[in-house]
């Protein structure tokens, strides 16, 4: 099933407009449950309760509000809200171009693939130079009464905007406390380098899963055929181990699965 676009823009810097659509790279693939009423098994409904009378609020008579940390409560309508809301634009305004990874990962939000729209060689034409030219460009945009910024990059060949998390939203690493401990000694230095490297790996996305919904549909596909559902069995932790023992005992089991 081919993959639809979500919202269609514009990327621009100078006189360059290159439309494009944007398509999600990512999808909810959680397992979604509904509740039932115990006794018909029928599905329930939430609704808004009154906690004073515990009678229920039609929503058309809810006011929403902010509760400050005094407690105070603060009224807004939707109207005001929605005079706050930035103004509708399908412009992708390119701010300026960087060195590829200079943004560091903890910027990172969400990943959307590019595709052209109308005319496709303006967009690939910024393929291309994108790739000639070993950079990724700082964008913002509005999408859905939400402004964003974000990185236009190229992945495998494909243009992606990676939308960014704003500075208040990421925590400065300086206001963790810097880890502390014994310095390894030497034997152990040693181990700690051999069982790097011989953990060394390519990474395959392929080979990870979520492996707590797997058990999840496993679980309901052996009930839905009525069959016994097999309990997972525990496994002991090593208990009261140093650092060097510990590296000993893991040295010693990749070299067993090696």
């Amino acid at each position: 099933m081919p993959v639809r676009a979500m919202w269609k823009g514009v990327i621009h810097f100078d006189a360059i407009r290159v439309p494009v659509k944007l398509y999600g790279a990512i999808e909810d693939r959680n397992v979604h449950f509904r509740l039932l009423h115990r006794q018909d098994l029928e599905p329930v409904h939430q609704h808004l309760v009154n906690p004073e009378t515990d009678e229920v609020v039609p929503n058309e008579e809810t006011r929403r509000a902010y509760i400050t940390e005094s407690g105070d409560r603060v009224l807004l309508n939707p109207a005001e809200l929605k005079s706050l809301e930035p103004e509708p634009s399908r412009d992708i305004e390119i701010i300026g171009f960087l060195p590829p990874h200079r943004i560091d990962h903890r910027w990172y939000d969400r990943p959307y693939y590019l595709g052209p729209d109308e005319d496709g060689a303006e967009f690939f034409a910024l393929a291309d130079a994108l790739e000639a030219m070993q950079v990724e460009g700082l964008a913002r945009w509005v999408m859905r009464n939400k402004s964003y910024v974000g990185a236009l990059q190229l992945y495998q060949g494909y243009p992606m905007l990676m939308s960014l998390h704003h500075s208040e939203e990421v925590i400065a690493v300086e206001t963790l406390a810097p880890p502390t401990g014994p310095p390894l000694d030497q034997r152990e230095l040693g181990m700690a380098r051999q069982l790097i490297e011989m953990l060394e790996a390519e990474f395959q996305p392929q080979e990870y899963h979520d492996e707590f919904r797997e058990r999840v549909l496993e679980m309901l596909a052996a009930k839905e055929r009525g069959k016994p559902l097999r309990q997972p069995v525990p496994q002991p932790g090593d208990q009261g181990m140093d650092i060097g023992q510990a590296l000993e005992v893991s040295l010693q089991q990749v070299r067993k699965s090696a």
